[in-house]
């Protein structure tokens, strides 16, 4: 049985978790973003088989996450290098650092998320144009401007509720 794909579809959630979904991609990425470069380090950090790593690397660069860098010809190695679009991750990320300590660590922390002048914790928080901070709460989805009828009716309905 094939796999969806979820590029076509009109969720931006659904989009992005065609790009980096794959629960390797996500490893990767936080790896790439923690500054890890070469295949060996992904290899060395994540324990990953060599195909499916070269798998991932590969969809990663595709999808426009991760640049590709040679540094040696003989033999061609590589670096991966976060783009501007794998640096916008950092925040999803993070988000999900904050989720996963708050639900599935009941041993307590192993990573947090901290200020660097102060170490004091952080949160990932929603801020309008203006940087005021929003409370969950107090959002709301709504259609943007090239959104379908379909979607519109969808996001009507669950406003509805």
């Amino acid at each position: 049985m094939q796999r969806k794909s979820l590029t076509r579809d009109e969720c931006p959630i659904a989009r992005s978790l065609e790009r980096v979904g794959e629960w390797w991609s996500m490893l990767i990425m936080r790896d790439a973003l923690q500054g890890l470069r070469r295949f060996d380090e992904f290899s060395r950090s994540l324990g990953i088989a060599p195909n499916m790593l070269t798998r991932r690397l590969n969809a990663l660069v595709e999808a426009g996450m991760l640049e590709r860098l040679a540094y040696s010809e003989r033999p061609p190695r590589y670096e991966y290098v976060p783009t501007a679009k794998g640096e916008d991750l950092r925040m999803v990320l993070m988000a999900l650092l904050a989720w996963g300590n708050r639900h599935y660590a009941g041993e307590g922390a192993s990573v947090e998320l901290v200020e660097r002048e102060t170490g004091k914790p952080v949160q990932p928080m929603l801020v309008n144009a203006d940087g005021r901070v929003v409370p969950l709460e107090q959002c709301a989805l709504q259609a943007g401007p090239a959104a379908s009828a379909g979607m519109r009716e969808r996001l009507a309905t669950l406003d509805a509720k």
